[in-house]
């Protein structure tokens, strides 16, 4: 059965962490996942600095009937508050993906292509012509 859901993602500053501990605290949310840098596999092209491997490059917190994604931005990688949330469009349908990301790029930009990557068959980041940012999410890994 196809699955479809939209998820508010959360990008901090390095702050992802105490935030976790504010909502759990908060708000009850329980961390359904929680995934820092140093624990990903190391990528040789992106060396990964010592003062990020505590930073989270992805967690999930469960807040009543609701799902919230919050990562670290990577260390150097500009934080505009803009663009600190976005939409993730998550599905376990890699062709569903697909025409979502097609479409939503027409008159918008590419953040990272449509690829798959080690924690999904087919995930990448737009930006829509209205200037929102929407991570397309393919479940299955």
């Amino acid at each position: 059965m196809m699955t479809l859901r939209l998820i508010p993602y959360l990008v901090m500053n390095g702050n992802a962490k105490e935030a976790i501990e504010f909502y759990q605290k908060a708000l009850d949310a329980q961390v359904l996942f929680s995934q820092s840098f140093g624990e990903m596999p190391e990528n040789p092209e992106f060396p990964l600095p010592a003062e990020a491997k505590d930073r989270v490059s992805h967690a999930t917190i469960k807040i009543g009937e609701t799902d919230l994604m919050l990562s670290d931005t990577f260390p150097g990688q500009p934080h505009q508050s803009g663009n600190q949330v976005t939409i993730c469009i998550s599905t376990n349908d890699a062709d569903q993906a697909h025409r979502f990301f097609d479409a939503l790029k027409d008159g918008g930009q590419v953040g990272m292509p449509l690829q798959e990557t080690f924690f999904s068959p087919a995930y990448g980041s737009v930006t829509d012509k209205f200037g929102i940012t929407f991570q397309v999410f393919t479940e299955g890994r």
